[in-house]
């Protein structure tokens, strides 16, 4: 349980990373956004869930404990 609570922190960090660092160029991001189309943002958002599914697999079966 402890790797998965320090998983979803490390998440929480670097997602907030954006708001604190440059949150002018975030609300402009947000703007844009909305211009994409839902079909693009779906294909993106399944691309960054797979490479994450990816990347965690190599973590767990190439780097040892």
């Amino acid at each position: 349980m402890e790797p998965i609570v320090i998983a979803i922190g490390i998440v929480l960090i670097i997602e907030g990373l954006p708001y604190f660092c440059i949150p002018d160029q975030v609300k402009e991001i947000s703007k844009k956004i909305q211009e994409i189309k839902s079909s693009s943002l779906r294909i993106f958002g399944i691309s960054i869930m797979i490479l994450g599914l990816i990347l965690v697999y190599v973590a767990r079966r190439y780097i040892p404990y």
